[in-house]
């Protein structure tokens, strides 16, 4: 029985070394190419002069150690919703490392005997950079180191040209042997058409990837299983997966050249299809929407003249700030706020504008000049939005879904603008409760939330958001 075989041949005792073995004449560095070139991915490394392939549909930007693997779509997404040029990406390993079994084998290839190896349990970080650009792709592979790549992009590249943001992975070492393994032995069990840049193999059973010629002799297969050139199986009865025989010594292929134009475009990335609720399921929530309103509007009441008498002391105007949004259908509405900002905001704000530490279409700065002193009050409390109760009672908006924004922010991404306005606007929702502020990230987030609520929603959800709302209303009336 074959067992656990992407360690086959690995000494336990040995000191790390590169891994000498091959699988159809690969060795795991060249697999880590074959496998992101089967999805469009040219993998673009320092010291690795390989010509910048022009048919490829993306670069993924690696340093000379680290073979990656990750799930691609939402990165893709996030290029495509920021038309950004590169997208640096921080690997998160959080997998936990108990034990496995090694076999120790001696300089002959003979087994020795099997090893218990215990790993830790913590998460691992490792960066890696997605671009479409040919260009910054070479900027990249001439650094004569991975400091140096990462300084000149920056130095290159303008910040809303380059973003950065965080996913689930697998990496490895690629001057470990034990990593070595762990990464093909993760790859057989990832990557399910391997003949999709190997040409020289075939699917000799059920998940079983060979060279042509294999005999089986009636062996039974569990898991999937890579089987390397010059390599019989003999007598075995079973062969358990995911794992790996690799060539036979003294048998080392020559791989053909990975035909780039001849692969197959990767799909566009699927955007959110918005949920399509039942009309019963949306009556329900309109009949919640309204008697919340209501509700609240009955006990915050008293509080409007009181708000009104303070706006009108400092900076006498307007109580209630009016603004067009776009609320379900793309369908334009006064968003009515308690005024929180001086009458020449506008004028203030073309002045500021170089000071914008948003990453999106949003304007922010922190301690904004032009917020009066009882508006900074009442967005600290959240006070200015009370008056959109009427707009949830009016039909225009629900008490929570993605935040209101007008035709102008809308446009920026239209994916999202689609999904979000299947939807009434809310007075709250996802993305106010869960954003971080986090440099550089805020547009990213809004994104996020808002497509997460609309593939999401519910009343429970919905109820959940509310809590969580009071919750940190209350937080924030405490600690002031």
């Amino acid at each position: 029985m074959i067992s656990s075989p992407a360690t086959l041949g690995a000494s336990a005792d040995a000191p790390a070394r590169p891994l000498t073995r091959t699988i159809w004449g690969l060795d795991p560095a060249q697999l880590h190419a074959r496998f992101w070139a089967s999805r469009g991915v040219q993998v673009v490394r320092q010291g690795e002069p390989s010509e910048i392939v022009r048919h490829a549909e993306l670069f993924l930007l690696a340093d000379p150690r680290t073979l990656a693997i990750f799930r691609l779509t939402s990165l893709v997404e996030q290029l495509s919703w920021l038309n950004a040029d590169l997208l640096a990406v921080r690997l998160i390993d959080s997998r936990e490392r108990g034990y496995r079994e090694l076999v120790q084998t001696d300089g002959l290839d003979r087994f020795v005997r099997f090893r218990r190896d215990y790993g830790g349990a913590a998460a691992r970080l490792a960066r890696v950079a997605l671009t479409p650009d040919q260009d910054i792709a070479r900027l990249w592979q001439s650094a004569p180191d991975p400091r140096t790549g990462w300084q000149r992009l920056r130095r290159v590249l303008r910040r809303t040209e380059r973003w950065s943001t965080s996913a689930q992975g697998r990496f490895y070492d690629r001057t470990s042997e034990r990593e070595q393994a762990m990464f093909v032995r993760d790859l057989v069990e990832t990557w399910r058409r391997p003949d999709a840049t190997i040409h020289s193999v075939g699917e000799v059973s059920q998940h079983v990837w060979g060279t042509p010629g294999l005999h089986l002799n009636g062996t039974r297969f569990a898991g999937p299983l890579w089987i390397g050139a010059g390599r019989e199986l003999g007598e075995t009865p079973a062969a358990v997966g995911p794992g790996v025989l690799w060539d036979s010594p003294g048998v080392r292929p020559q791989p053909e050249e990975v035909r780039w134009i001849d692969l197959e475009p990767t799909a566009p990335p699927a955007f959110p299809i918005p949920r399509v609720k039942a009309r019963s399921a949306r009556a329900v929530k309109r009949a919640f929407d309204v008697a919340f309103s209501l509700l609240a509007l009955a006990v915050t009441l008293p509080l409007y003249p009181l708000i009104a008498l303070a706006i009108l002391l400092e900076d006498p105007g307007p109580i209630f700030f009016v603004h067009r949004r776009e609320t379900r259908g793309g369908r334009v509405f006064g968003c009515i706020k308690f005024r929180s900002m001086r009458t020449d905001a506008e004028k203030i704000k073309r002045e500021l504008a170089a000071q914008n530490r948003a990453d999106g279409p949003q304007f922010y700065i922190p301690n904004d000049p032009r917020l009066t002193r009882v508006g900074a009050f009442l967005r600290q409390y959240q006070l200015d939005e009370l008056p959109q109760f009427v707009n949830v009672l009016a039909g225009d908006m629900s008490v929570v879904g993605p935040r209101p924004s007008p035709y102008e922010e809308n446009q920026y991404c239209p994916p999202w603008r689609e999904a979000r306005l299947s939807v009434r606007p809310g007075v709250t929702g996802l993305w106010q409760i869960k954003r971080t502020r986090a440099a550089g990230n805020d547009f990213q987030e809004w994104i996020k939330y808002d497509i997460e609520y609309v593939e999401r929603q519910s009343l429970r959800l919905d109820l959940w958001i509310i809590w969580k709302t009071v919750m940190l209303l209350v937080r924030g009336v405490t600690r002031s």
